[in-house]
């Protein structure tokens, strides 16, 4: 299936600012947005964060939206009080209410024109091999079509006894998300305009920090401890997502969710909340990342034609172009692609193990599910998991 190419999502202007012309955007809109500060959900809120996600969405930026609230839509639901807690409870708030909040997201999103797709993931998902390759590819073919997809921690089985298995928080998982899908920014939205010098609820005087280049000893004291009556995560969580989504070579903004407008001021440049810069660019984390993780037991042999598509139009490898396959490997895996000189050119996410592709080598992609009985994807390796060297 063929994507348009993100390789360039992102450029910095001329002048070194902060602002960014940024091209996939992952926005996450916690419990306390969503609800205004109150027990239920905001709908007006959720109105107005569609309107906007809509807005850059006509702008050709692709969006995906981590969200909050199927709690606390279960809570309504069952007039339960926000004192009765217990992760059965949950769990069954959760059930009853992710429903009603993705009806409601779909409902708002329609108005605009645009089909919303959930998306439940648990911790297991995303490091889980095959996991992390079926999300990815299934989160960009829903971007390609157009879709908003919606994505959410799976609070219906994810119980924090299940040892690793839940994300923790929605702030977490936004992280996560946006390395996943090699996200030019993160926008976390909050009921706080960004990170404070102190507390601004106690400290009228305290200053929004505009910019953090390092995260810190010192910008973590400033952040403090996560206490939230409401949702699961607070400034902590927000400052550890935004050290793990920088290290990915994702930009992350903080700001407040109930700043007019905020995501539009955002896609034009303008200085809202606390910004961070990627501590990496994309290329050289990614780069590092697959060349360490490469497989050194199998490789893909290709032929000049898939070379000149690879190298030449930076397009994905499809089984076509594939001669040949050396050692063994498995679905998900980084491995090499080698030239028909045996000169490594470039390493990939694989889409199929070595056994399948040394089956469907040299064919059209429409023959992959005859030959093999199943297709996970039109390529061998999809140009979005590919790094060339």
């Amino acid at each position: 299936m063929a994507t348009k190419d993100t390789s360039t999502r992102a450029t910095t202007p001329s002048d070194g600012s902060a602002a960014l012309r940024y091209g996939r955007v992952v926005v996450k809109a916690g419990t306390n947005v969503l609800t205004g500060g109150t027990d239920r959900l905001d709908k007006a809120m959720m109105g107005t964060l569609a309107d906007q996600v809509a807005g850059m969405r006509k702008d050709g930026i692709e969006i995906l939206l981590v969200t909050s609230g199927a709690v606390a839509a279960g809570r309504e639901v069952l007039g339960l009080r926000p004192d009765q807690r217990g992760i059965p409870l949950r769990q069954t708030q959760a059930a009853v209410g992710q429903s009603r909040l993705m009806h409601a997201y779909e409902s708002l999103f329609a108005q605009h024109g645009l089909v919303t797709a959930q998306v439940l993931v648990t911790r297991s998902d995303l490091t889980d091999r095959l996991g992390y390759l079926n999300a990815r590819n299934t989160i960009n073919a829903l971007l390609e079509l157009g879709v908003v997809p919606i994505v959410n921690e799976n609070d219906v089985i994810g119980v924090e006894e299940l040892a690793g298995e839940t994300i923790g928080d929605n702030d977490h998982l936004s992280s996560l998300v946006a390395s996943l899908v090699d996200a030019d920014l993160l926008v976390l939205l909050s009921d706080i305009a960004g990170l404070f010098t102190a507390d601004p609820h106690r400290f009228p005087d305290a200053q929004l920090i505009s910019r953090v280049d390092r995260i810190d000893a010192g910008i973590e004291a400033l952040a403090g401890r996560p206490e939230d009556s409401r949702g699961r995560g607070g400034m902590a969580t927000k400052i550890e997502a935004a050290r793990l989504a920088t290290a990915a070579g994702v930009a992350v903004v903080i700001a407040d969710g109930a700043e007019p407008d905020v995501l539009k001021k955002l896609e034009q440049g303008e200085e809202i909340g606390t910004f961070f810069p990627p501590a990496a660019s994309k290329l050289e984390s990614r780069k590092r990342w697959m060349l360490s993780a490469a497989s050194r037991t199998g490789s893909v042999i290709v032929d000049a034609g898939a070379v000149e598509a690879v190298l030449g139009q930076h397009r994905s490898l499809l089984p076509a172009g594939v001669t040949g396959v050396e050692g063994s490997f498995g679905r998900g895996d980084i491995v090499p692609i080698l030239g028909p000189d045996g000169e490594r050119l470039a390493c990939g996410i694989v889409n199929y193990s070595s056994e399948d592709v040394e089956r469907i080598k040299g064919l059209r992609s429409d023959r992959i599910g005859d030959t093999l009985g199943v297709t996970y994807a039109d390529e061998v390796v999809h140009r979005n998991n590919l790094v060339v060297l």
